[in-house]
This record gives C-alpha cells, structure tokens and sequence, in this order.
C-alpha cells in the first residue's frame, strides 16, 4: 500500500469511529456505513468496510456482531477515546481539534 492509499484507509477508519459516535446507541450497520463513508468521498464497497470493521475490531475499537447477512459495528470505549483525543489507535487518522 502506498503512502496515499494508507492515508485514505486511516482517514476512512476515522469516519467510520465518527459516524458510530454520532448514533445515540453507537451502533450501525455495515450498509448505513457504506453510505456514511460515501458522504466524506471514501467510495468504497460493502466487503471493503467489512474489511475495515474487522481491522478496528482487532485494535479493540469497536465490537461486531453479525445479524443474518448484516454486520452491525459498536463503538468501543478505545474508539471514542481516539475520537476524544484522550487515546491513539494505530491505522486510525487522529481527529482534527476542531471535530
């Protein structure tokens, strides 16, 4: 991966945390995430986020349980600690002050 594509992958972790964080449960499901990621231009495919999901699971910033054919992300308490700048999770873009 090149220093451009590594950028957008940590970038994309990034909106993936925020839009968690922004649900008053944490959760979502991974097609809703699809869509969250297309609004910041991060065009990517359902099995693309699932990748990711899995990634932020295994840096324990977010749970996952699978429900049929949907994979559902929860915000962990690492993942809102990065968000919160109080944490840092490697492969995950930090948030700017202002976010």
């Amino acid at each position: 991966m090149n220093d451009f594509d590594a950028y957008l992958t940590e970038d994309a972790r990034l909106v993936i945390l925020k839009a968690l964080h922004l649900e008053a449960d944490g959760r979502l499901h991974d097609n809703a995430l699809v869509v969250a990621l297309d609004t910041y231009g991060h065009r990517r495919s359902r099995d693309w986020v699932r990748t990711q999901l899995r990634k932020l699971a295994d840096l324990q910033a977010l749970h996952i349980r699978e429900a049929g054919t949907v994979m559902v992300a929860e915000i962990r308490q690492a993942g809102v600690d990065h968000l919160e700048l109080r944490g840092r999770i490697e492969g995950v873009a930090l948030p700017s002050r202002s976010s």
